[in-house]
């Protein structure tokens, strides 16, 4: 008989990667395909579904093909995805009615700060573990339902949206739900996913009615909501369809938890820091919500079959990878890999502070109206000094949270495992062990989030017995440890509080 594996979609902001492992945990095939980054105007940030689903064929069926493997050999499919990014799309058709607005999203600010100004901040906080804001997919699935009047009217019913929504005829969801319902007919989503949208309360685990009326969201266009690795399965991939075969997709988890589950952070205490397009860091806080007094969210890490549900708090930071991608896009370096050696090229950033608030800052200061900066240039003021500050930036943010995440759970973080691209550079490594005065320790594996989500995948299936399986694979790479002298770290961070609050509300006129 040949081999069998799990296969696992993990659908990013930049773009739509397939992978397939083997039991133990090792990368057999892998395929990746970038997406458009879509500006319709300052702020606002949205993907094209349907390119991501044909995006999704197309490496799943590229990566199988390239590695020699059948379609039937996939025991599972897991899937793992950009969390807050959020679409509504026909029932019957499948046609979205607008493109996805990201997570990155900041056009619903406005409607924010009426929440704000009503009062209602602790209210969304106490149900929901979530700071009221932009990010998550309440007020963006509001703004949809309110604004897709272009492409509703091409359509011959030209009903209200929301009275299509109310009938069944409409269905909304995070891109979980949407690569669930066109591999599967199913239309599901985790409890990790839902608990990123800001109608869904996490102590009751259910979709909240008080919530929906706040935003004008009908339940009927809500998605079934599952554990992360359900062995009833969400559903099989049709054998008439691209794959050829049927194959059960059986897990899903938002790509920060499932980089905690790749992780194997089982464990209250367990902590993780994936550095992609932003940065965010989850630490396990076991079967108890711990409430934030410092800016972080508190979450669902991931439930398991018939157990449950684990919970974390998480510190987002919205840009640290794509600060490297701005270097690029504004033509400071030529690549990714030449930011570690610009870098070293200079023993500092001769008072340079880069605050990259592109779309606003995150955890902890939750500013939309926050703008990208530049402070303390000089006339001597080098690329490679900006270089440098951009690097320094991510570590700062991560010490933010860092920060936060002791305060609030009583906890002392001595490892801080790492994963995702900008972890490849070493230099980035050393300066964030010596930034936050603590041991970085980065897997063999560095697609964890990808590798989280065949986890989950794996053990509904049972291709996997236990999670004492999961824990022997995971295999450290690299450690880092502090070279620096606290004082110098904390001198270098000393001044990062100033830069920041340079940055705070800046777009007024958005």
């Amino acid at each position: 008989m040949a081999d069998t594996y799990v296969g696992s979609i993990d659908q990013g902001t930049t773009g739509t990667r397939f992978m397939v492992f083997d039991h133990s945990g090792e990368v057999v095939a892998n395929a990746y395909e970038k997406h458009e980054q879509i500006y319709p105007e300052p702020g606002w940030v949205e993907h094209n579904p349907v390119e991501i689903w044909e995006n999704t064929k197309e490496v799943v069926t590229r990566g199988l093909e390239e590695a020699g493997l059948e379609a039937t050999q996939l025991e599972g499919i897991g899937i793992t995805n950009q969390r807050e990014t959020t679409l509504v799309w026909d029932a019957e058709s499948g046609k979205p009615v607008h493109n996805a607005l990201v997570w990155q999203d900041r056009r619903t600010t406005d409607r924010v700060e009426e929440l704000e100004a009503e009062g209602k901040v602790e209210w969304i906080r106490e149900k929901t573990g979530l700071e009221a804001d932009a990010y998550f997919s309440a007020t963006k699935t509001e703004w949809i339902l309110d604004n897709a009047e272009p492409l509703k009217l091409e359509s011959s019913r030209t009903q209200d949206l929301r009275d299509r929504a109310r009938e069944g005829e409409l269905l909304m969801g995070t891109i979980d739900a949407w690569l669930i319902y066109n591999l599967t007919g199913e239309h599901i989503t985790d409890v990790t996913n839902a608990s990123r949208t800001m109608l869904f309360d996490i102590h009751e685990m259910d979709w909240d009615e008080e919530l929906l009326a706040e935003f004008d969201v009908p339940a009927e266009m809500l998605p079934e909501v599952r554990p992360s690795s359900d062995e009833n399965y969400y559903g099989h991939t049709d054998p008439d369809g691209f794959l050829g075969a049927e194959v059960p997709v059986a897990g899903a988890l938002g790509d920060q938890q499932a980089a905690l589950f790749g992780q194997t952070c089982f464990d209250a205490g367990d902590a993780k820091n994936t550095y992609g397009t932003g940065s965010f860091y989850l630490m396990n806080t076991g079967e108890e919500a711990v409430e934030s007094d410092h800016g972080l969210l508190t979450t669902v890490g991931f439930q398991m079959s018939g157990e449950p549900v684990q919970y974390a708090l998480e510190g987002s930071i919205f840009i640290t990878g794509a600060a490297i991608e701005w270097l690029e896009d504004v033509d400071l370096i030529d690549n990714a890999a030449q930011t570690a050696e610009l870098a070293r090229s200079v023993d500092s950033t001769d008072g340079v502070y880069m605050v990259p608030a592109f779309t606003g800052l995150g955890a902890p200061h939750w500013d939309g109206r926050a703008r990208g900066t530049i402070v303390g240039m000089t006339r001597g003021t080098k690329k490679e000094h900006i270089v440098r500050a951009t690097l320094e930036s991510i570590a700062y943010q991560t010490r933010d949270i860092a920060e936060a995440m002791e305060a609030d759970s009583g906890v002392e973080t001595t490892s801080l495992r790492v994963d995702g691209g900008a972890v490849k550079n070493n230099f980035l490594c050393q300066l964030q062990a010596d930034i936050i005065q603590t041991d970085i320790a980065r897997p063999e594996v560095d697609e964890t989030t990808a590798l989280g989500s065949a986890y989950a995948a794996g053990l509904a299936v049972g291709y996997w017995d236990t999670i004492d399986e999961l824990r022997s694979n995971w295999q450290i790479d690299r450690e880092f440890e502090p070279e620096m002298a606290p004082e110098e770290a904390n001198r270098m961070y000393g001044r990062w509080d100033d830069a920041v609050e340079r940055s705070l509300d800046w777009a007024q006129e958005e």
